[in-house]
């Protein structure tokens, strides 16, 4: 049996079929988000379900930057410990796409096919969405709707900002926004922030920062939905057990990292690069909005 990934794993750590073949994604986040953050674990567990029966193990390594990153990629390929990398979190013009591509990595990038430069990509339409999530809320009578973001570097956190922007303009409502990380302590510190300005909802980057929001107001004396609605991202099963349970846009995460799997799979046996779109995210509604 392979060994599976682990977040925070060392990369030294073999797999104990040296014959497989590996597919490596390297998480430039820290270990204690990652480790709370159900996104991963669920694009993870997608992309083993197609990996596995193909004879594909995944190596993941957490770093602390962008150069550790670089410098994983330049190492895994010297020492051939991979046959194919995922890549994440892209910004705008990315250097990671031109350094695989000189290092003849097959690759895959999760995000905008704009900032791919030709690799395959798996993508999801993170302004339309953004847009979704700002209507849903103006049309439950919000004028006021704060926004917790991640990394503003992220090329789909600018999307969605772009998306939120001119939903907000044509529905004349205001959109406040604050930059978290995707941890829970970055959304308490957003929504402290956010407060100062009175919105009557919020949307959230993240379901981590979205349940830091909820406990941030119960502590304030603020209820939801009543005073404030609250809408989360990615619609994990934390979204459901949390109270009140929260309203998302809901994406099939585990769908996303399957499709992962498959792009880069057949990056691997050569195949022209393609855009894999993901399925369709929606709005789930639920006891946080009114």
């Amino acid at each position: 049996m392979a060994v599976r990934y682990r977040f925070g794993r060392d990369d030294q750590e073999e797999d104990v079929h040296q014959e497989r073949r590996r597919v490596g994604l390297v998480l430039a986040r820290p270990a204690k988000v990652l480790g709370e953050e159900p996104y991963y674990h669920e694009f993870l567990e997608g992309l083993e379900r197609m990996l596995t029966p193909a004879g594909v193990s995944v190596l993941v390594k957490v770093v602390t930057d962008s150069e550790a990153e670089a410098e994983t990629y330049e190492r895994w390929a010297a020492d051939g410990r991979v046959d194919g990398v995922v890549l994440t979190d892209l910004a705008p013009d990315d250097d990671r796409v031109g350094l695989v591509l000189r290092l003849g990595l097959p690759a895959v990038v999760i995000g905008a096919p704009s900032t791919a430069s030709g690799l395959p990509t798996v993508w999801t339409d993170d302004l339309g969405f953004a847009r979704e999530a700002i209507r849903f809320l103006a049309e439950r009578g919000h004028r006021v709707i704060g926004r917790i973001s991640g990394p503003p570097a992220f090329a789909h956190t600018q999307l969605r900002r772009t998306g939120a922007d001119e939903e907000a303009k044509a529905r004349d409502v205001r959109v406040l926004h604050a930059e978290g990380d995707y941890s829970y302590e970055s959304g308490r510190a957003a929504i402290t922030e956010l407060l100062e300005a009175k919105p009557t909802a919020v949307v959230c980057d993240s379901d981590l920062m979205a349940l830091a929001v909820l406990d941030t107001l119960r502590e304030r004396g603020l209820n939801v939905p009543a005073d404030i609605s609250v809408v989360a991202w990615d619609d994990s099963a934390q979204c459901q057990l949390a109270v009140p349970a929260l309203s998302a846009m809901s994406h099939d995460v585990a769908r996303i990292g399957e499709l992962a799997a498959g792009a880069v799979l057949d990056a691997m046996n050569g195949v022209p690069p393609a855009v894999y779109e993901a399925p369709a995210a929606h709005i789930v509604v639920r006891a946080s909005t009114r």
